[in-house]
């Protein structure tokens, strides 16, 4: 290995589906700098409203290490870890003034506006709201939190406009 490879990096570390946390603390108790930047945001549970700290890349966490052989296999061999994030060639690094940014960021008030952007012609679901069940495509964002969606059936079309946060993306069929 190279001595730039030795001195200490970001690296993204992908985390099974909700083990953010469970790995934040592994890498606590080895003592291994990590950051998980959470973000407020109001629950879509129908029985209460309140506000809850949800990772803002779900399913990732950044990790700071020298990546040794040593180093590299105690963070992958943590409990819900997957794999560092790169290419073919290995682990790639992030650069210090990302995670400085984004830890800024989270330590404000002010609300982080994340997530994928909708692209036209994406298969959506309707999970909450008037038309939960409705599953349609993508056509346009109406305004910061509006969409418009296209049904089509029996030959005819139907467009309707539900909040953002109402829509699951769908995988594409392939």
């Amino acid at each position: 290995m190279t001595l730039a490879k030795l001195s200490p990096a970001w690296y993204a570390l992908h985390t099974r589906s909700r083990f953010e946390n469970v790995v934040t603390e592994g890498l606590d108790k080895k003592k291994i700098e990590v950051f998980l930047p959470k973000i407020s945001v109001r629950s879509r549970r129908l029985d209460r409203k309140k506000i809850i700290q949800v990772p803002l890349f779900p399913g990732y966490i950044f990790v700071k290490s020298d990546l040794s052989p040593a180093r590299h296999l105690e963070i992958v061999k943590t409990a819900g870890a997957v794999r560092l994030i790169g290419t073919v060639k290995g682990p790639v690094a992030i650069p210090d003034e990302n995670i400085e940014s984004l830890k800024i960021m989270v330590s404000s008030d002010q609300e982080i506006i994340s997530g994928t952007r909708l692209e036209t012609g994406n298969r959506i679901l309707v999970i909450s709201g008037p038309f939960t069940g409705v599953t349609g495509t993508f056509v346009r964002y109406k305004s910061t939190d509006r969409v418009v969606v296209y049904i089509g059936a029996l030959g005819q079309s139907a467009a309707v406009e539900v909040n953002e946060e109402d829509i699951q993306l769908l995988p594409e069929i392939k």
